[in-house]
Protein backbone atom coordinates (compact mmCIF):
# COMPACT_ATOMS: atom_id res chain seq x y z
CA UNK A 1 0.00 0.00 0.00
CA UNK A 2 0.72 3.74 -0.24
CA UNK A 3 0.43 4.94 3.24
CA UNK A 4 0.48 8.09 4.35
CA UNK A 5 1.90 8.50 8.24
CA UNK A 6 1.35 11.77 9.99
CA UNK A 7 3.25 12.37 13.07
CA UNK A 8 6.55 10.66 11.68
CA UNK A 9 9.04 12.69 13.34
CA UNK A 10 7.45 11.81 16.57
CA UNK A 11 8.13 8.88 18.88
CA UNK A 12 5.88 6.63 17.25
CA UNK A 13 6.14 7.95 13.55
CA UNK A 14 10.04 6.70 13.76
CA UNK A 15 9.22 3.37 15.36
CA UNK A 16 6.38 2.36 12.76
CA UNK A 17 7.28 3.98 8.92
CA UNK A 18 10.43 1.58 9.16
CA UNK A 19 8.37 -1.03 10.28
CA UNK A 20 5.75 -0.14 7.17
CA UNK A 21 8.67 0.05 5.00
CA UNK A 22 9.89 -3.64 6.10
CA UNK A 23 6.44 -4.93 5.44
CA UNK A 24 6.86 -3.61 1.52
CA UNK A 25 4.73 -0.65 1.92
CA UNK A 26 5.44 2.66 0.04
CA UNK A 27 5.32 5.19 2.98
CA UNK A 28 5.06 9.07 3.16
CA UNK A 29 5.75 10.88 6.58
CA UNK A 30 4.34 13.95 7.05
CA UNK A 31 5.75 15.88 9.98
CA UNK A 32 6.37 19.98 11.18
CA UNK A 33 9.61 18.41 12.41
CA UNK A 34 11.95 17.37 9.49
CA UNK A 35 13.80 13.96 10.20
CA UNK A 36 14.57 10.46 8.57
CA UNK A 37 11.15 9.14 8.61
CA UNK A 38 10.11 12.04 7.42
CA UNK A 39 9.20 12.79 3.68
CA UNK A 40 7.52 15.85 4.01
CA UNK A 41 7.96 18.41 5.99
CA UNK A 42 4.65 20.35 6.74
CA UNK A 43 1.46 20.17 8.79
CA UNK A 44 -1.44 18.15 8.68
CA UNK A 45 -3.46 22.38 9.70
CA UNK A 46 -2.52 22.68 5.82
CA UNK A 47 -5.14 21.50 3.92
CA UNK A 48 -3.75 22.14 0.65
CA UNK A 49 -1.04 20.71 1.39
CA UNK A 50 -2.36 17.12 2.11
CA UNK A 51 -4.82 17.07 -0.40
CA UNK A 52 -2.10 17.82 -2.77
CA UNK A 53 0.34 15.17 -1.17
CA UNK A 54 -3.03 12.68 -1.44
CA UNK A 55 -3.87 13.00 -5.26
CA UNK A 56 0.29 13.16 -5.67
CA UNK A 57 1.07 10.23 -3.77
CA UNK A 58 -1.67 7.90 -4.70
CA UNK A 59 -2.32 7.49 -0.47
CA UNK A 60 -4.00 4.48 -0.16
CA UNK A 61 -3.84 4.60 3.67
CA UNK A 62 -3.65 7.50 6.56
CA UNK A 63 -1.95 6.78 10.09
CA UNK A 64 -3.17 9.87 11.61
CA UNK A 65 -0.56 9.97 14.51
CA UNK A 66 -0.11 13.46 14.33
CA UNK A 67 -1.13 16.06 17.53
CA UNK A 68 -0.69 18.10 19.73
CA UNK A 69 0.21 15.85 23.10
CA UNK A 70 -0.39 16.37 26.86
CA UNK A 71 2.81 17.86 27.41
CA UNK A 72 2.05 20.71 25.07
CA UNK A 73 -0.76 21.90 27.21
CA UNK A 74 2.10 24.08 29.39
CA UNK A 75 3.57 25.80 25.83
CA UNK A 76 1.08 26.08 23.85
CA UNK A 77 -2.45 27.50 23.70
CA UNK A 78 -5.65 26.25 23.55
CA UNK A 79 -6.31 27.16 19.30
CA UNK A 80 -3.48 25.21 18.55
CA UNK A 81 -4.37 21.99 20.01
CA UNK A 82 -7.76 22.55 18.24
CA UNK A 83 -6.45 23.72 14.88
CA UNK A 84 -3.93 20.50 15.02
CA UNK A 85 -6.02 17.89 16.63
CA UNK A 86 -9.59 18.75 15.60
CA UNK A 87 -8.83 21.50 12.18
CA UNK A 88 -6.16 18.70 11.06
CA UNK A 89 -7.93 15.67 11.62
CA UNK A 90 -10.92 17.18 9.74
CA UNK A 91 -8.50 18.09 6.95
CA UNK A 92 -7.74 14.55 6.50
CA UNK A 93 -10.70 13.59 6.68
CA UNK A 94 -12.33 14.98 4.14
CA UNK A 95 -9.27 14.53 1.66
CA UNK A 96 -9.48 10.82 2.09
CA UNK A 97 -13.11 11.20 0.88
CA UNK A 98 -12.72 13.77 -1.62
CA UNK A 99 -13.06 13.02 -5.26
CA UNK A 100 -10.62 11.00 -7.09
CA UNK A 101 -9.34 9.78 -3.64
CA UNK A 102 -7.45 6.22 -3.31
CA UNK A 103 -7.83 6.19 0.52
CA UNK A 104 -9.63 2.92 1.83
CA UNK A 105 -9.07 2.55 5.40
CA UNK A 106 -7.84 5.28 8.08
CA UNK A 107 -5.96 4.80 11.07
CA UNK A 108 -6.53 7.54 14.22
CA UNK A 109 -4.00 6.93 17.16
CA UNK A 110 -6.08 8.37 19.67
CA UNK A 111 -5.45 8.25 23.69
CA UNK A 112 -6.38 6.46 26.81
CA UNK A 113 -6.12 9.78 28.18
CA UNK A 114 -9.52 11.46 27.07
CA UNK A 115 -11.55 8.58 29.24
CA UNK A 116 -9.80 10.07 32.50
CA UNK A 117 -12.47 12.51 34.26
CA UNK A 118 -11.30 14.73 37.33
CA UNK A 119 -13.05 12.02 39.39
CA UNK A 120 -11.32 9.21 38.29
CA UNK A 121 -7.94 10.91 38.42
CA UNK A 122 -8.43 12.25 42.13
CA UNK A 123 -8.99 8.40 42.57
CA UNK A 124 -8.81 7.27 46.40
CA UNK A 125 -8.02 10.99 47.05
CA UNK A 126 -11.30 11.72 45.60
CA UNK A 127 -13.25 9.11 47.64
CA UNK A 128 -13.41 5.90 45.42
CA UNK A 129 -13.43 2.84 47.01
CA UNK A 130 -12.10 0.57 44.17
CA UNK A 131 -10.01 0.81 40.98
CA UNK A 132 -11.74 1.82 38.04
CA UNK A 133 -11.69 -0.93 35.21
CA UNK A 134 -11.31 0.82 32.14
CA UNK A 135 -12.56 -0.89 28.56
CA UNK A 136 -14.45 0.85 25.92
CA UNK A 137 -17.79 1.08 27.14
CA UNK A 138 -17.43 3.32 29.59
CA UNK A 139 -19.47 6.28 29.76
CA UNK A 140 -19.67 8.95 29.67
CA UNK A 141 -16.78 10.32 28.94
CA UNK A 142 -15.56 13.53 30.53
CA UNK A 143 -11.65 14.47 29.48
CA UNK A 144 -9.98 16.74 31.97
CA UNK A 145 -8.41 18.78 30.21
CA UNK A 146 -8.09 20.38 26.34
CA UNK A 147 -5.42 17.14 25.36
CA UNK A 148 -8.58 15.01 26.10
CA UNK A 149 -11.07 17.36 24.90
CA UNK A 150 -9.56 17.63 21.23
CA UNK A 151 -8.68 14.12 21.18
CA UNK A 152 -12.21 13.05 22.03
CA UNK A 153 -13.66 15.67 18.84
CA UNK A 154 -11.19 13.85 16.66
CA UNK A 155 -12.80 10.85 16.91
CA UNK A 156 -16.38 11.93 16.95
CA UNK A 157 -15.07 13.47 13.61
CA UNK A 158 -13.95 10.11 12.45
CA UNK A 159 -17.44 7.92 13.68
CA UNK A 160 -19.33 10.99 11.49
CA UNK A 161 -17.31 10.32 8.02
CA UNK A 162 -17.47 6.56 8.65
CA UNK A 163 -21.15 7.25 8.83
CA UNK A 164 -21.42 9.53 5.81
CA UNK A 165 -18.80 7.87 3.44
CA UNK A 166 -18.42 4.41 4.81
CA UNK A 167 -14.79 4.96 5.18
CA UNK A 168 -13.17 2.37 7.05
CA UNK A 169 -11.94 3.91 10.19
CA UNK A 170 -9.99 2.38 13.75
CA UNK A 171 -9.40 4.34 16.90
CA UNK A 172 -6.60 3.02 18.54
CA UNK A 173 -6.17 4.50 22.04
CA UNK A 174 -3.08 3.80 23.20
CA UNK A 175 -2.03 4.27 26.74
CA UNK A 176 1.17 5.59 28.10
CA UNK A 177 4.34 4.51 25.59
CA UNK A 178 6.00 7.46 25.72
CA UNK A 179 9.72 8.10 26.95
CA UNK A 180 9.34 10.84 28.72
CA UNK A 181 9.64 10.54 32.76
CA UNK A 182 6.27 9.75 34.35
CA UNK A 183 3.64 12.33 36.34
CA UNK A 184 2.31 10.38 38.06
CA UNK A 185 1.13 11.60 41.21
CA UNK A 186 2.52 8.49 43.12
CA UNK A 187 5.34 8.41 40.90
CA UNK A 188 8.74 6.67 42.29
CA UNK A 189 10.80 9.81 42.22
CA UNK A 190 13.91 7.69 42.67
CA UNK A 191 13.92 5.54 39.55
CA UNK A 192 11.74 6.31 36.17
CA UNK A 193 12.62 2.92 35.35
CA UNK A 194 11.15 1.67 38.42
CA UNK A 195 7.82 3.89 37.89
CA UNK A 196 7.32 2.40 33.82
CA UNK A 197 7.99 -1.07 35.14
CA UNK A 198 5.11 -0.73 37.14
CA UNK A 199 3.10 0.75 34.78
CA UNK A 200 2.95 -2.44 32.10
CA UNK A 201 0.11 -4.10 34.78
CA UNK A 202 -2.03 -1.81 34.09
CA UNK A 203 -1.60 1.14 31.74
CA UNK A 204 1.66 1.21 29.57
CA UNK A 205 3.03 -0.60 26.28
CA UNK A 206 6.37 -0.02 24.29
CA UNK A 207 6.12 1.82 21.43
CA UNK A 208 7.33 -1.19 19.49
CA UNK A 209 4.10 -2.85 20.71
CA UNK A 210 2.23 0.71 19.56
CA UNK A 211 3.73 0.80 16.11
CA UNK A 212 2.75 -3.19 15.65
CA UNK A 213 -0.82 -2.20 16.79
CA UNK A 214 -0.86 -0.32 13.91
CA UNK A 215 0.48 -2.19 11.54
CA UNK A 216 -2.39 -4.93 12.89
CA UNK A 217 -5.28 -2.00 12.30
CA UNK A 218 -4.45 -1.51 8.59
CA UNK A 219 -4.78 -4.71 8.00
CA UNK A 220 -8.02 -5.02 9.75
CA UNK A 221 -9.99 -2.04 8.90
CA UNK A 222 -11.44 -3.09 5.98
CA UNK A 223 -12.85 -6.34 7.78
CA UNK A 224 -13.83 -4.21 10.87
CA UNK A 225 -15.34 -1.19 8.98
CA UNK A 226 -15.34 0.98 12.55
CA UNK A 227 -14.33 0.47 15.80
CA UNK A 228 -12.50 2.05 19.20
CA UNK A 229 -9.75 -0.38 20.62
CA UNK A 230 -7.59 0.68 24.07
CA UNK A 231 -4.07 -0.52 22.92
CA UNK A 232 -2.40 -1.29 26.29
CA UNK A 233 -0.47 -4.43 27.82
CA UNK A 234 -2.73 -6.79 29.01
CA UNK A 235 -3.58 -6.76 32.58
CA UNK A 236 -3.42 -9.48 34.54
CA UNK A 237 -5.95 -8.24 37.03
CA UNK A 238 -9.83 -8.69 36.91
CA UNK A 239 -12.55 -6.58 37.74
CA UNK A 240 -12.42 -8.89 40.76
CA UNK A 241 -9.23 -7.29 42.48
CA UNK A 242 -10.27 -3.69 41.82
CA UNK A 243 -11.30 -3.44 45.42
CA UNK A 244 -8.01 -4.82 46.55
CA UNK A 245 -5.77 -3.14 44.35
CA UNK A 246 -6.52 0.85 45.38
CA UNK A 247 -5.70 -0.20 49.26
CA UNK A 248 -2.94 -2.60 48.94
CA UNK A 249 -1.65 -2.84 45.67
CA UNK A 250 1.56 -4.88 46.17
CA UNK A 251 -0.44 -7.96 47.51
CA UNK A 252 -2.60 -8.33 44.38
CA UNK A 253 0.50 -8.31 42.31
CA UNK A 254 2.53 -11.17 44.51
CA UNK A 255 -0.72 -13.37 43.70
CA UNK A 256 -0.22 -12.97 40.04
CA UNK A 257 3.56 -13.05 40.14
CA UNK A 258 5.18 -14.46 43.60
CA UNK A 259 8.52 -13.86 42.59
CA UNK A 260 8.53 -10.19 41.90
CA UNK A 261 9.45 -9.41 45.41
CA UNK A 262 12.65 -11.03 45.40
CA UNK A 263 13.41 -9.47 41.55
CA UNK A 264 12.30 -5.71 42.95
CA UNK A 265 14.28 -6.33 46.00
CA UNK A 266 17.33 -6.61 43.90
CA UNK A 267 16.95 -3.45 42.83
CA UNK A 268 15.60 -1.43 45.15
CA UNK A 269 12.54 -1.32 43.86
CA UNK A 270 8.61 -0.55 45.16
CA UNK A 271 5.18 -1.49 43.67
CA UNK A 272 2.95 1.36 44.14
CA UNK A 273 0.56 1.15 47.39
CA UNK A 274 -2.46 2.03 45.17
CA UNK A 275 -3.76 1.28 41.57
CA UNK A 276 -6.57 3.82 40.74
CA UNK A 277 -7.25 2.21 37.56
CA UNK A 278 -6.91 -0.78 34.84
CA UNK A 279 -7.05 -0.39 31.34
CA UNK A 280 -8.43 -3.96 29.88
CA UNK A 281 -7.16 -4.21 26.61
CA UNK A 282 -9.57 -7.62 25.87
CA UNK A 283 -11.41 -6.28 23.16
CA UNK A 284 -8.54 -5.63 20.74
CA UNK A 285 -6.92 -9.76 21.29
CA UNK A 286 -10.82 -10.27 20.58
CA UNK A 287 -11.82 -8.77 17.62
CA UNK A 288 -8.11 -7.41 15.97
CA UNK A 289 -6.18 -10.52 17.13
CA UNK A 290 -3.61 -8.06 18.78
CA UNK A 291 -1.83 -8.88 22.14
CA UNK A 292 1.25 -6.42 23.07
CA UNK A 293 4.42 -8.81 23.35
CA UNK A 294 5.57 -6.39 26.06
CA UNK A 295 3.69 -6.96 29.81
CA UNK A 296 4.92 -7.18 33.13
CA UNK A 297 5.94 -10.72 32.74
CA UNK A 298 8.16 -9.66 30.42
CA UNK A 299 9.47 -6.75 32.40
CA UNK A 300 10.37 -9.46 35.47
CA UNK A 301 12.27 -11.44 32.83
CA UNK A 302 14.48 -8.60 31.98
CA UNK A 303 14.90 -8.25 35.81
CA UNK A 304 15.76 -11.85 36.00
Amino acid sequence: MRILVTGSSGWLGQTLVPRLQRDGHAVFGLDPEPGPTTAIVGSVVDRALVGRLMREQGIEAVVHAAARHKPHIETHGNSEFVAVNVQGTLNLLEEAVAPGSRVDRFIFTSTTSLMISRRIRDGKAGGAKEAMWIDETLSPLEPRNIYGVTKRAAEELCRLFNHLHRLPILILRTSRFFPEADDMAHAIAQSDENTKANEYLFRRLTVEDAAESHVVALAKAKEVGFDTFIISSMTPFSPADCRELLVDAPSVVARYFPDFRGLYERRAWTMFDSIDRVYDAGKARRKLGFVCRTGFREVLESLA
